[in-house]
């Protein structure tokens, strides 16, 4: 199996490199990924600038790494296209600093990697742990769960319509409840307008703020908040859904699996 793995953290953050770094225990992994960081910049394309890219030494041996002077989709892009020549069989987005829950998707450089390989035929993933749980430890814990998670999507074989949002709660791993198949919560924060002077002229911030609405157990926000992995399938395509019963029966035993593999 041979993994294209991204981020919109950067090709040099910290997240990107334990996830490579366990993906290689299960495939054959080549990093193509930002040169410097692009949160929330969704799925943005450079369509009127030339995209330069450069192999790096990388930080474990063993992982091919490049960087791409772009966003998340095109380093995905320029991977996929030009860069990795050999069959790819999946796309790996992440570990992204900060849960990417509900309408957050939208504008999720993350997820807007992940977006761009399944755009072109590709089983995708987007992969997110919450900041505030942002240690070595929990990058490595979330790493493998990960590991885990491909590695049985792999035995029940990888389709091209595969893409699913991956968040893990802000928790010690020993009080997470166990895994979720969720849906999208329908609003996790709204955009407000602050204004300030820099001495010269006005300007304005955007701040995003939590909403504090109830919001359905069943969704990635209901299920994270109540200690609980999220697996949202995401949908562009109403012909191309991954049913429930199929990431439920891959579910089945996969905490328990990644609880046991701690011991």
């Amino acid at each position: 199996m041979r993994i294209l793995v991204s981020n919109d953290d950067g090709i040099y953050a910290e997240g990107i490199w334990i996830l490579a770094r366990q993906l290689s225990e299960i495939a054959e992994v080549i990093i193509v990924a930002p040169d410097r960081e692009q949160s929330a910049v969704g799925t943005a394309v450079s369509l009127r600038k030339p995209l330069r890219a450069q192999k790096i030494l990388p930080l474990y041996p063993g992982i091919q790494a490049y960087l791409v002077e772009g966003t998340p989709s095109d380093s995905v892009i320029v991977g996929l296209g030009k860069i990795i020549t050999e069959k790819v069989d999946l796309v790996v987005s992440g570990i992204n600093q900060g849960s990417n829950l509900g309408e957050d998707v939208l504008i999720s450089g993350t997820v807007g990697a992940a977006l761009a390989g399944y755009l072109r035929g590709f089983p995708a993933l987007a992969v997110s742990c919450d900041k505030d749980r942002w240690d070595e430890d929990y990058l490595k814990e979330t790493a493998r769960f990960t590991a885990l998670l491909i590695q049985r999507l792999a035995r029940a074989g990888l389709s091209s319509n595969l893409f699913l949002n991956v968040n893990l709660p802000d928790l010690p791993v020993d009080a997470i409840k166990g895994v979720r198949i969720t849906s999208l919560a329908h609003r996790s924060h709204v955009n407000t307008v602050e204004e300030g002077h820099d001495g010269k002229r006005a300007y304005y911030m955007l701040v995003r703020e939590s909403v504090n609405i109830p919001v359905n157990k069943k969704t990635d926000i209901g299920a994270c908040s109540q200690g609980h992995i999220s697996i949202t399938p995401m949908h562009l395509f109403l012909n191309d859904r991954i049913p429930v019963v199929f990431l439920e029966e891959i579910s089945s035993g996969l905490f328990e699996e990644f609880i046991s593999g701690r011991r």
